[in-house]
């Protein structure tokens, strides 16, 4: 596992499920186009699980 993840909101989650948005904005993801770099845990992978169709994820 690498140290930090690269998140991208590239979906809007304007039409998802309530709590797909939330789980977004729980991720630091605020508009499209967006990147937040978070520590790769367990917690952070699940939380892109739920929400892969909307991100783009990169480790570096």
């Amino acid at each position: 596992m690498a140290d930090k993840l690269k998140i991208t909101l590239v979906k809007s989650p304007i039409g998802a499920v309530p709590k797909q948005r939330k789980t977004v904005e729980a991720l630091g993801l605020k508009k499209v186009n967006k990147t937040v770099e978070l520590p790769d845990n367990d917690a952070v992978r699940g939380m892109i699980w739920h929400v892969k169709h909307l991100v783009k994820v990169e480790e570096i």
